[in-house]
């Protein structure tokens, strides 16, 4: 009877905790993006932090502050480049919106035309040119919450760098596995976050300057601003910067510039797209490998549930569906078929 007792016990308080958790969770899903930022930088940093403190015997304090401030100086000329390349198009968006839709508009349908292709219905377009005229004016007013995300991922950092051990300690004691498979639980998800946080972003910033470069040389307007939207697409590994080079292409044959239009396509076909292979058979290969289809599906997931920073860690979180079924494998299957 006692032990009854204790086992309906232990099923309250988890109850009662899991209910709590998720109430929590309910409550601070708007500041994830910060939160997850935070533990990024974290896995990121502690190797070089411990090095510093323990090694050296830096303050705890002073070490976490100079992280900070070099993670704001980084973080602040990432934002100053976004605001200065994207504001003044928005802005002028803003002032001339009708006028500018009805230029997109007979644009597009005029590449139709000329081309004998129709890559969008008129219906589609429409939609299409309205949903980006809904967006633009959200996208201004996430300012605030963007702020606020930030200012959270420095904060919740610092105390996990100051609180890294402690922290990484007690949930040692706490996750119930065994110590074998903590081990691989710890170690992959250090390297899945080196991978998404630092390698996939530098093979689409490499993809992203190589086609402004691209774009340079065949006379594509706005090459900078192209060749930055580019280098986001780049995180949908193989067919991510065709989604982009393939209609200004397109555009360019239908506008009558055939010879810079033909270059830029094989430009784009020679350079771009093998940029893209030897980046990862090279870089990746160092950091550590995840499969393609993986960080496609984890980049459609992570940004329907996290925003931006669903980039890195939705292929993080499809990542862990597959360690977690690895895990639970070894912790249950694998014990009831020995026994």
């Amino acid at each position: 009877m006692t032990s009854f007792n204790n086992q309906i016990k232990q099923l309250l308080i988890l109850s009662l905790l899991l209910l709590m958790i998720l109430l929590v969770i309910k409550e601070l899903y708007i500041f994830f993006p910060g939160l997850l930022g935070a533990l990024t930088l974290y896995i990121l940093s502690r190797g070089s932090y411990f090095q510093m403190i323990y090694h050296r015997k830096w303050s705890k304090g002073w070490s976490a502050g100079l992280f900070l401030i070099g993670y704001m100086l980084l973080l602040g000329l990432f934002i100053f480049f976004i605001i200065s390349l994207l504001q003044p198009k928005i802005q002028y968006f803003l002032n001339n919106p009708a006028s500018i839709i009805k230029k997109a508009n007979d644009a597009i349908i005029d590449a139709q035309q000329k081309s004998g292709l129709t890559f969008i219905s008129q219906g589609s377009l429409s939609d299409l040119l309205n949903d980006v005229s809904a967006f633009i004016p959200t996208l201004i007013n996430s300012t605030a919450n963007l702020i606020t995300n930030l200012a959270i991922l420095l904060f919740v950092l610092y105390y996990m760098l100051v609180h890294g051990k402690e922290m990484e300690a007690f949930l040692e004691r706490t996750i119930p596995l065994k110590q074998k498979n903590i081990d691989i639980l710890s170690s992959e998800t250090k390297r899945i976050v080196r991978v998404n946080a630092l390698g996939i972003p530098m093979i689409s910033l490499i993809q992203g300057l190589t086609a402004t470069l691209g774009y340079y040389i065949f006379n594509v307007q706005e090459f900078v601003l192209w060749g930055f939207i580019t280098g986001v697409f780049a995180f949908f590994p193989v067919v991510g910067t065709m989604i982009i080079w393939v209609p200004l292409v397109i555009f360019m044959y239908a506008s009558g510039n055939t010879w810079n239009a033909t270059g830029l396509l094989i430009y784009s076909l020679v350079v771009t797209g093998n940029v893209d292979y030897l980046a990862r058979i090279t870089l990746l290969k160092k950091i550590g490998h995840i499969h393609p289809m993986v960080t496609v599906i984890g980049v459609i997931v992570g940004l329907g549930l996290f925003g931006f920073i669903g980039l890195i860690f939705g292929p993080l979180l499809v990542n862990y569906v597959i360690l977690l079924f690895k895990i639970y494998s070894s912790e249950f299957i694998e014990n009831n078929t020995n026994s």
